[in-house]
């Protein structure tokens, strides 16, 4: 997850706080629009949270 947020940082030029409330926004879209995906896309996060505690 780190690596997402430092790219956002990096790339889109936003503050980590920013980048990580962009990472909940599409995730959250994804989930609503994608309903069949919304275990799949809970378990990537789940996973990049859990490698980086």
């Amino acid at each position: 997850m780190n690596e997402l947020i430092e790219r956002l940082v990096k790339e889109a030029q936003l503050n980590p706080a920013q980048a990580q409330k962009a990472i909940e926004t599409i995730a959250s879209f994804v989930k609503e629009k994608f309903p069949m995906l919304g275990g799949a896309v809970d378990q990537i996060f789940a996973a990049g949270n859990k490698s980086e505690d």
